[in-house]
Parts: structure tokens; sequence; C-alpha cells
């Protein structure tokens, strides 16, 4: 004799499927590519779920803050530049799609070494062990030279260090997103954390310069905060720098204005951490607006975030 009673599932009630909501329907499904489709074909094709619809969501509300004159924003750490994305970004910036860079410390000297030596990153495990990594000599002087003209002339770090590769002429320029933002003339900052750069090693490191220099950019990136509303927000995989920056800049903006709000907020990482899901997709937009989370490499999702958001434009005739 069984010792527990069993349900009776002769009493459950059923309703007719039309009577359900589904959430899936053969409106939404995604297409089979053909060999001789293009990206751009690719996009079209793909389903109308989850990421991939919030994917080519981002990309229309980038498309429409470009059409509508609105701040679109991008932050990210230094991994943009190692995985070959330079030229993906420049084209955005070609293409007015974006209004502010906002950069940390090793972006800015990746993107150096690819302006005059067209190449960058190190084994850092290798260059660890005999005490050799973050110690070439070009570099440093470089960026120091740079830093000392943008002090003597009154400039932020990034515009000061665009305005250095530009000058020299250095010969990979073309492939220098800080050279394109100066010479294109949209802001581009740089927030440095003293010590977390190869450059902090060497004895010609002013931390009272940079500190200063990287303070006037976070002014800068303040007044560009201002006029996020309606806008778009991205974070491609910075975890700390900043979206800590971010906060402190929406703070200001809003405390000054009185209203930042209904932007979209984006987040592209290869994991999602904390600050980036809390700080940039999370607080910012608690009230007002959205915010997404978007978990792959970066050299996948840039180009295919940019190549959707070229295709919105196309539709809409927003150049």
């Amino acid at each position: 004799m069984r010792k527990f009673k069993k349900i009776d599932l002769t009493g459950v009630k059923t309703r007719k499927f039309e009577e359900r909501e589904t959430k899936a329907d053969i409106s939404r499904l995604a297409s089979p590519c053909v060999p001789k489709d293009s990206v751009s074909d690719f996009t079209k094709k793909l389903p109308d779920y989850l990421k991939a619809k919030d994917l080519l969501y981002v990309a229309r509300q980038i498309a429409e803050a470009k059409r509508s004159g609105k701040a679109i924003i991008w932050m990210m750490g230094a991994h943009p530049i190692k995985v070959g994305l330079s030229d993906i970004l420049i084209d955005l910036i070609d293409n007015g799609l974006i209004t502010h860079l906002a950069v940390n410390g090793a972006f800015a000297i990746h993107d150096l070494e690819m302006a005059f030596q067209g190449r960058t990153s190190e084994e850092v495990a290798d260059g660890l062990i005999n005490g050799s990594f973050g110690m070439v000599e070009e570099t440093p002087k470089l960026m120091f030279k740079a830093v000392n003209a943008a002090n003597s002339g009154g400039l932020g770090l990034g515009e000061g260090i665009g305005k250095f590769i530009y000058e020299q002429k250095a010969k990979f320029a073309k492939h220098s997103v800080l050279n394109t933002c100066y010479t294109a003339g949209i802001p581009v900052t740089i927030h440095v954390a003293i010590g977390t750069d190869t450059i902090c090693q060497h004895p010609g490191y002013d931390g009272a310069i940079f500190g200063k220099l990287s303070h006037d950019d976070f002014l800068i990136l303040c007044e560009s905060v201002k006029r996020l509303s309606g806008g778009v927000v991205l974070n491609i995989g910075s975890a700390v720098i900043l979206p800590e920056v971010f906060l402190k800049a929406l703070t200001v903006a809003r405390n000054i204005t009185g209203d930042v709000n209904d932007f979209t907020a984006v987040n592209f990482d290869m994991i999602q951490h904390y600050r980036p899901n809390v700080n940039v997709t999370g607080r910012p937009v608690a009230q007002s607006g959205k915010g997404f989370n978007f978990t792959g490499h970066h050299e996948i999702m840039v180009p295919l975030l940019a190549v959707a958001i070229k295709d919105n434009l196309l539709e809409g005739n927003g150049k």
C-alpha cells in the first residue's frame, strides 16, 4: 500500500489554444542564409527574439539618435584596439555615429602604438617573468611628449594626444582612433587610473599632469552627458573605470541641468560584471530609458552592431 496520496489529474481545467498567449510564432522566425547573402542580409534574417531582437533595437536607437542629432557616447577599455576594431570605430566616427568617445589610459597607449608602429600588444606573461613587460623605450617617450604638449597648450588628454599624432604625421595615423577624433572634431576623453598603465613604470611619468588633464577630460565628458537625453550611451568592455566615471558624470549633469533622462544604455562584454550592469545599464535608466546587456567577443559583436546601425541609416536615408 502506497503511503502518500497522489493528486488526481482528471480535475485539471484546460483551455483552447486560441485563448492562450504565445511568445513564439512563425512571423518571427530566423531565415536561412545563402552563400550570396551579405552581412546586411544576415542581420535582417535574425530571429525577432531575445538578444537578436535587442541588438537590432539598439541599432535602431543609435540610427535614430544620429538622425535626431542626439548624443551617442561610446565608452571603452583597450580591448577593442587589441582585437582589431580600430577601423570599425573610425568608420563609425566618420559616419557621425560616435559623438563622444571616452576611454581609459590603456586605450590611448595601444592607439598611440598603432599610429606610430602599426602594431601593439605584447605577451604579458612572458615579459612579467624577466621584468620587461611595458618597458619599451619609444611608447612612453612619445606619450610624455604628447602629454606635455597638451598641458602647455591647455588641451585635455584625449584632444592633446590626438593632435600630437596628427601633427607628427604618424606613419599609420589613418588607423588611429584618437587621430580620427581630433580631425573629425569630436571630443575624446581619457580617464586614467594612476598605476594601471605601463607608462606609469617609467621615470618620465608625471602623475600631476596626467591627473590634471584627465580631470579636464572628465569635465568635458560631463558636458557631453548633459545632452544625453534621447540619446545612447554604450560601454564596450570596461569593467570598472568607465562605468564609475560615467556614474559620476551623469550625477554632475543631472545636478546642473536637472534632467538627463530617457536614454538607451548598452553594455557589451565577454562576461558580465557588476559595475557595468549596475552603473551603466541599471541605475541610470531605472526611472526612464532602457538598458541592455550583451555577452560576446568584441571582435564579433561590435562589427555586427556597426553594420546593423548602418543598415538602419540606409533604410531611413539618415546620413
